[in-house]
């Protein structure tokens, strides 16, 4: 059991506190910074500080579901869309410290909160755990297409990262319906909403 843990609690460290990996380079990376004044740069400096938090709700969330998963082709797809999730996270913080922002404070506790939700949910069965899974991209996707309307229309290097992940959330979401995911109960999609928008207000400021 100790030997078990030793990795995934190795994954929840380095999602936390080490520097992001990522295959892909940054998108927007070649694209000049674009003129904005302070108050600008704090408000985008915020908005991918959200993402971030995002992002590592997403670790947490897909290494739980993973754990609680029977399949062996699903937790491959969970790793799979796991990897994409740490590149996000690479391209996020590189964002955040190029405008002069921080990450969030509350990050540790948004992994510990995803990562029990994660086991849950692998816990309920796979069709279930896809259904979360797919769920949670089409709110993820619907929150980074506001987050690119919210953006300075000059800053075309924040715009890129965002349309990249929100493309990339989509082919999650499908992957996870190709699967066999379940549709949740309206309750269910309202209260995952109504707990984004608590993650959200408070990374936003914090």
């Amino acid at each position: 059991m100790i030997d078990a843990l030793i990795p995934e609690f190795d994954k929840a460290l380095r999602a936390l506190f080490a520097p992001a990996p990522t295959r892909r380079p940054m998108p927007g990376a070649d694209l000049p910074e674009a003129e904005m004044n302070e108050a600008e740069k704090r408000h985008v400096a915020a908005l991918m500080r959200v993402n971030h938090c995002g992002e590592i709700c997403a670790q947490a969330l897909y290494q739980g579901q993973a754990l609680g998963s029977s399949d062996p082709a699903v937790r491959q797809e969970l790793e799979q869309a796991a990897w994409e999730e740490t590149e996000h996270l690479n391209w996020t913080e590189t964002r955040i410290a190029e405008l002069g922002g921080r990450k969030s404070i509350f990050n540790p506790l948004w992994y510990a909160g995803s990562l029990a939700i994660g086991v849950v949910a692998g816990k309920c069965g796979d069709n279930w755990s896809l259904g979360f899974l797919a769920e949670t991209e089409r709110q993820v996707e619907g929150h980074l297409a506001g987050h690119i309307a919210r953006l300075p229309a000059q800053d075309r290097k924040s715009s890129e990262v965002l349309e990249q992940m929100k493309a990339d959330e989509m082919r999650h979401a499908e992957a996870a319906i190709r699967y066999g995911a379940r549709e949740l109960p309206a309750p269910v999609r309202v209260a995952m909403k109504l707990s984004s928008k608590v993650m959200t207000r408070l990374s936003y400021v914090a």
